[in-house]
């Protein structure tokens, strides 16, 4: 079911959500968290299908902030917040909400925002594109308990990954870091395996991606070994070579969804190590409201105090 809402307020947006949800026979009680999403008119489809698809796993109530550019006179000087109702089968399991801006309510989104939240329930905020330099500080990102943002949506991601480790704080975290989950996970089964101390590592991946520079910062921290960058064709990461005194640990994926792991003394083997896809990127990101201390460590290369 949809609603349009034209030149509205919170508190109509939140009597058509009553409304929705008693015509479809659905209550609100069954949803876990807010999710805000602040993107562009462009990214806004692909940003709240991904949305509503994790949100099988997590049901959420999901607020769409798009900030409309102003085009005529009228625009830049009439301030107007039109707004589109999900619920039922058009929003997957949960509701959705998508908020249009104009004019000076777009510097003041997080007054919108704020009466729609979910009583007691975390909020998470989601920037599929154009990510403020300090997520906490940002005035929706303020609101919540964990702030996602993507390095792979920005044009140079190695210069934008140091402005965030710098203006790092807790709860936040970054889809380029959930993207190296299953590497960890096999590189940690891989290390308990071989049980030889690691010497020497390398990553290799395309040039400039952000995932292989976590990966080789996280591994540095957790190793305590210099890790040297190698540039391949890609695409993102392709391999990752770890130096033993028993031979060589690898983790080789050129292309596809599969993965060889080769460890000393072993025959080689395949894993299944696929590119995921952005909501279940998002659907890991909201199993955890805590601050992940991992990429913290990741972000900022700083080994953990057992290796210090």
């Amino acid at each position: 079911m949809k609603i349009d809402l034209t030149d509205t307020t919170a508190s109509k947006i939140n009597k058509a959500l009553v409304q929705g949800r008693r015509a479809i026979g659905t209550p609100a009680v069954g949803m876990v968290l807010t999710m805000v999403i602040v993107t562009d008119e462009e990214n806004a489809y692909d940003s709240i299908r991904a949305a509503e698809e994790a949100s099988h796993e997590h049901p959420s109530r999901t607020l769409v902030v798009i900030k409309r550019h102003a085009r005529t006179l009228r625009d830049r000087t009439t301030s107007r917040l039109d707004a589109e109702v999900r619920v039922g089968t058009e929003a997957g399991t949960g509701e959705t909400v998508v908020l249009r801006t104009y004019g000076e309510v777009s510097d003041h989104a997080d007054s919108v925002v704020l009466p729609l939240l979910l009583p007691d329930a975390p909020v998470v905020v989601w920037w599929p594109v154009d990510a403020p330099e300090t997520p906490s500080k940002d005035p929706l990102g303020a609101l919540a308990q964990r702030r996602i943002t993507d390095l792979y949506a920005v044009e140079r991601p190695m210069q934008v990954l140091e402005t965030r480790a710098g203006n790092y704080a807790p709860g936040d975290t970054d889809l380029a870091w959930t993207r190296l989950t299953l590497w960890r996970s096999m590189l940690a089964a891989a290390l308990d395996q071989a049980r030889a101390k690691v010497t020497s590592a390398a990553v290799e991946a395309e040039a400039d991606n952000p995932s292989a520079e976590l990966l080789a910062r996280w591994l540095e921290a957790r190793l305590n070994v210099r890790v040297d960058r190698v540039v391949t064709a890609g695409p993102v990461v392709t391999a990752v070579r770890l130096g033993t005194a028993n031979g060589e640990i690898v983790i080789d994926r050129p292309e596809g969804p599969l993965a060889t792991l080769t460890l000393p003394g072993q025959p080689p083997r395949t894993l299944a190590l696929k590119v995921r896809t952005t909501s279940e990127l998002i659907a890991e990101e909201l199993r955890r409201l805590d601050a992940d201390e991992m990429y913290a460590i990741a972000l900022k290369g700083e080994a953990t105090k057992e290796n210090a």
